[in-house]
């Protein structure tokens, strides 16, 4: 198993672990700047939760004990991702000061799950 994939049309590779890492990080640091009421604050602890999940999930893969259990971890890697990207939405609909962070971090959640959607599909 490895932690890096090859976008093809740039022939780059990407470090997915310290990808997923610096993601997490930074929709911590989204968070922690966001405004707080009652309607944000269980939205923002969702995101938390499910943001940093991806990067733990990956690495969860990249220590796989076979590759039914790698396919399985990536598989909850994109779920995750996907999770992501709705508590973004919420955000981004429910305070219209958060729209255009929500939008870059969504951009980048989409990305890695394309990403993963792609490494699933590379088994079949």
């Amino acid at each position: 198993m490895t932690n890096q994939t090859q976008n093809s049309e740039s022939q780059k590779i990407y470090d997915l672990e310290e990808r997923t890492a610096k993601f997490g990080i930074e929709v911590i640091i989204f968070c922690k700047k966001s405004v707080k009421n009652a309607v944000i604050n269980p939205l923002i602890s969702q995101l938390v939760r499910s943001a940093t999940s991806i990067g733990a999930n990956y690495m969860e893969a990249d220590g796989a004990e076979s590759k039914k259990d790698f396919y399985h971890k990536i598989g909850i890697c994109k779920k995750e991702a996907k999770e992501t990207m709705h508590w973004l939405r919420m955000i981004a609909e429910t305070e219209e000061s958060l729209k255009s962070e929500c939008r870059r971090l969504w951009k980048e959640v989409h990305e890695l799950a394309l990403i993963f959607s792609a490494i699933i599909n590379r088994r079949k």
